[in-house]
This record gives C-alpha cells, structure tokens and sequence, in this order.
C-alpha cells in the first residue's frame, strides 16, 4: 500500500510539474519530496489508528474432555470420529456387570432396611408395653407401701414388714424407671427420620440410588450437539474417572466465534457493531464482511493470583493485546473451513471513513499474496 501511495503521488506530481511547467530546481523538487512524505505519512498514520488491523486472530470453538463417572472395561464404542451426534446419543459403553450387582445387592439392602424398620416398630411396641407393666407395678407397689407405712403408726404392721413393701416398691421404681428409658430409647430408633423417611430406609435408599447412578454412568451420552474428532478409544482399553485421563475430545456444535488480539493504541477505535473484513490463508484472493461482537473487558497479561511470589518489575514489561471477539455475516458454508482456522482482520469504526478506503484495498492486496508461497 505504502508503493502504491508512493507511485500514485509521484505519478501526480510529474503531471503537475509537465501540465504547469514548474522548472526543477533545488526548491520545488524538496517541496514536492517533502510534501509526499507528510502527506503518505498522515494517511497511513490515521488508518493505522482509525481502522486497526490483526494478523492474531483465528476460529475459536468450545471443546469437552469426555471422562466417564465410573472406571470399567470399554464394552462399545458407538459414537464415528468426525460424524455429527446429537444431545443424548450414546456415545461408548463400559462392562456394567460390578454395578448391575451392586445394584441388586443395594435393592436387597432396601428390603432388608424395611424389614429391619418393621423390627423397630414391633420393639417399640414391646417397650411401650413393657413401661405400661412397669407402671402399673409402680403403682401397685407405692400403694401398698404407702397402706403399710399408714398401718405402722396405728400398731398393726411391724417396722419390718414396713422397710419390705418399701424395698419392693424401690425396686418397681427403678424397674419403671429402666422400662421408660427403654421405650425411649426404642422410640428414637424408630422415629428417626430424614426428609420424612426413617434413618435406615433413607440410608438404604441413598446407597440405592449410588448404585443405579453408577450403573446408568456405564454408558456416556453426547452433552450437546456436536461430534468427536482425532477418536483413539477403542473396546477392550479401560476408562478411569480422573480429569487428566479424558477418553475423547467432544467438540461443541454451536456459532463459529472469530476472537482476534488487537494492539493497545487501537482500543478506542474497536466497538461493538464495527464493520470488519476477514480474509483467509486457505480462501486466497477473497474478503468476507464481519462486524465486532465484543471486546473482552481484561487482559490475560495483567491477572494476579494469591500466591507466594511477589510482583517484579518483569511483570510490567508483559505488554497484551486486547482480545476482540468478531462474527463473519457474509454466508461460509461453502467453503468447510475447520474451526481454529486462522484469519487476519480490519476493522471500520466511525473515525476518518473515508480512509478506510486505504485499509480495504490493503487487506484485499493481502488476500492475494496468500496465493504466494514458497514451502514444497
């Protein structure tokens, strides 16, 4: 772009210089010179400024690590590589044979759970009984030794049959006494209860539901819309729950998002709703319209995190770019590029327009160098 300007103001000022026959001398060729370099230097300067460009742009898409709830033998591996699935499709299955057992075995720990609550209530029953019998020998027994006591001052029971009714009814007390702790205690066994459901059956049925979790965990479905790419499992290999170890990438099917990073002195010149142009490595000689979607509100350079290590002067020489998400409008779905692909972008704001004339043929004049390259 620069050589053009440069060729197109010198083509300019020999026609001036022949159409006026201005004579060549030591003052209007420096004019001439000097008024080209601040003319072309003032041009490109405020393109550089108004419609910023970024060869640090790209595709970006959301991808999952797939990594199975349970560790088990692949059994099938029903998902095709490259091949798009949809929302809860299987994608691969493990040997469910330890878990279909720990089922069973957690529904018979169910049933037994209620067979045992039963146990409780009859118990329960037996010690509410128990106090009642007690009870009434207390009371029995009091009265009794109350009759004798009375019957003591008149002369007609001895001192020693006295003290026997009141041994006796000391030891109805204290029977009465053990018969209410143990219906108390027979009592809270069996009206425990978390969430309205007594101990035992809840902690049964949580153990139940473990089981059936776990066994349902032995086939993995698709998240999202999508498809898993670069596919390695294969069934005989063995899947383990651990976040390093995933078993396939699955890759979200959702809007491509374009994110480039943009110098610091462009920040004031990127908005969201600009115009931009794309161009392509792969898609040489052509240019795509696009608008800017966002630009993010922090820069990866500048974050902190609490640590032991403090901040040195190495940390303020660290100089990001701005990111700038961005979205092509023109159609692409003619073209199957793979998300990542690269791109470089311009971008319009509303400053000095009529330069961006500049930048529009600049990024043009670039896609057709992507026709040029010399790797063989």
């Amino acid at each position: 772009m620069d050589l053009l300007l440069i060729l197109t103001y010198t083509a300019l000022c020999i026609g001036i210089f022949k159409v006026f026959k201005i004579p060549l001398n030591k003052w209007t060729v420096p004019t001439a010179v000097l008024g080209g370099v601040v003319l072309i230097g003032a041009l490109i300067l405020l393109m550089n400024y108004n419609h910023p460009h970024s060869n640090m742009a790209s595709s970006v898409y959301v991808t999952t690590p797939i990594v199975p709830n349970v560790r088990g033998t692949v059994e099938e591996v029903a998902v095709k590589p490259n091949q798009p699935v949809k929302k809860g499709d299987l994608l691969f299955r493990l040997d469910d044979t330890l878990y279909r057992a720990k089922l069973n075995q957690a529904i018979a720990a169910l049933q037994d759970a209620k067979q045992s609550v039963l146990g409780l209530e009859a118990a329960y029953k037996s010690a509410q009984a128990s106090a009642l019998m007690a009870k009434a020998e207390h009371d029995r027994s009091k009265k009794e030794y109350d009759r004798y006591e009375k019957g003591a001052k008149s002369g007609a029971y001895s001192k020693g049959q006295v003290d026997n009714k009141l041994g006796v009814y000391l030891a109805a007390k204290a029977s009465y006494e053990a018969a209410q702790a143990e219906e108390l205690r027979q009592k809270l066994a069996f009206e425990s209860e978390i969430n309205g459901e007594q101990t035992k059956i809840a902690a049964a049925r949580a153990n139940l539901e473990q089981a059936q979790f776990n066994l349902d965990s032995t086939s993995v479905y698709a998240p999202t819309d999508g498809y898993v790419t670069q596919l390695t499992l294969r069934p005989g290999m063995i899947a383990v729950p651990m976040p390093l170890r995933p078993v396939m990438t699955f890759v979200h099917k959702e809007d491509t998002v374009y994110v480039a990073a943009f110098r610091q002195n462009s920040l004031l010149r990127l908005e969201p709703g600009y115009k931009a142009d794309f161009i392509f490595k792969a898609i040489p000689g052509k240019t795509f319209a696009g608008e800017v979607i966002d630009v993010l509100p922090a820069i990866g350079e500048g974050q902190v995190q609490a640590q032991g290590t403090l901040m040195g002067s190495e940390f303020f020489a660290r100089q990001g770019r701005a990111i700038v998400t961005l979205k092509i409008t023109d159609d692409m779905s003619e073209y199957h590029l793979p998300q990542g692909t690269s791109t470089e972008v311009a971008v319009y704001s509303e400053h000095f327009e009529h330069v961006s004339v500049m930048r529009k043929v600049l990024i043009r004049m670039k896609s057709w160098q992507n026709y040029l390259f010399l790797d063989h």
